[in-house]
């Protein structure tokens, strides 16, 4: 195993990540599948949703955040997923647009509204949710809609768990990972626990399970780990490596919030440590991270083969999750490449 907190070579770390995905035309492409909403945050931290006296309105939904998260990082990104064929719809449709994300894949539905969800941000900065979706456009993706040479084009295919909680949804996402699988692409998962969405916890746990060994990368939270083994330690390599790590896994992520990650591989596993900032508000920061991993993941498909290449590529991806924690809302906060560069530097002067 690593030592914990290794010197990592700073400027070549830096280097290797800035030369990364310079071309975004020719740089490959991360389609992201799932869902895409508005999110409302109240404009003051630590009170219940009836006591907010406002709300910020935040483009947000995990799949969509990691897109736009790939593409501010300089990379080729793509969404696929459903909306409603109203204003929230098509002003998201083109929030994706204004960031470079293909969103050629996306569909509106004239019988559905957007999903929206109103984010209780807590003294601490993390989170709870109350979702308006009975159903909404995203749940009603049927596999018929799905756009199979976008997907059969890119290089990683992202999704989350949430679209695996009601059908037509669900057959969409089994279809379209096959489509992915057979084409040769990457297989990303973060199943992105939304307890309240799903009918129970037995539910939650089956369905989040249930396309566990196909994926290739996992990035999992302690709180998930917790949930999905029944109370197990987190932080207990032995935790991960029986219960959670797959013969097909090629790379296991645990994020820590604010102290870094873990990272489990078949030849080795170790922790990179976090970098401290004020926390405002949370939502978004597991999705920036995600979005960190894949853009170095796209332009390197064998990263998680070199552990030194992996843990430089793991502190960049802890630096997007640590810049998007000091802004309210998810979308609006993903970092830009320069900006994580710069506070990389700031972090090792």
């Amino acid at each position: 195993m690593a030592n914990a907190n290794p010197t990592i070579s700073n400027q070549s770390s830096l280097d290797s990540i800035s030369d990364e995905g310079k071309e975004r035309k020719t740089s490959p492409q991360v389609l992201c599948f799932g869902e895409l909403l508005i999110d409302f945050v109240p404009t003051v931290s630590g009170v219940s949703l009836a006591e907010a006296p406002g709300f910020k309105k935040a483009p947000g939904g995990a799949p969509a955040n990691v897109a736009v998260g790939v593409s501010r990082l300089g990379g080729s990104a793509a969404f696929l997923g459903k909306v409603g064929d109203d204003e929230f719809g098509y002003m998201l449709s083109n929030i994706l647009k204004q960031n470079n994300v293909d969103n050629s894949g996306m569909k509106f539905d004239k019988h559905a509204r957007t999903a929206l969800a109103f984010v209780t941000l807590r003294a601490d900065g993390e989170r709870e949710f109350m979702f308006f979706r009975n159903p909404s456009a995203d749940m009603l993706l049927t596999e018929a809609e799905l756009d199979k040479d976008l997907i059969k084009k890119s290089a990683i295919f992202h999704y989350g768990s949430i679209s695996l909680i009601h059908d037509p949804c669900k057959s969409a996402h089994l279809a379209a990972m096959q489509i992915a699988k057979k084409a040769g692409c990457i297989l990303s998962y973060d199943p992105n626990l939304r307890l309240a969405l799903w009918p129970s916890a037995e539910a939650a746990r089956t369905g989040i399970m249930s396309i566990w060994d196909q994926a290739d990368i996992i990035k999992i939270s302690e709180e998930e780990i917790e949930f999905l083994t029944r109370g197990s330690d987190p932080q207990d390599d032995n935790v991960v490596l029986t219960k959670l790590f797959h013969p097909n896994t090629k790379l296991l992520i645990v994020t820590e919030g604010s102290s870094g990650c873990r990272y489990y591989t078949k030849d080795f596993h170790g922790k990179v440590g976090g970098v401290k900032v004020k926390c405002v508000d949370a939502t978004g920061a597991g999705d920036a991270f995600v979005g960190g991993v894949l853009n170095s993941l796209a332009s390197n498909p064998q990263l998680y083969k070199d552990e030194k290449k992996l843990r430089d590529a793991l502190k960049f991806a802890n630096v997007c999750g640590a810049i998007t924690v000091t802004e309210r809302g998810a979308i609006p906060s993903l970092p830009t490449k320069e900006a994580v560069i710069k506070k990389m530097k700031e972090t090792d002067a």
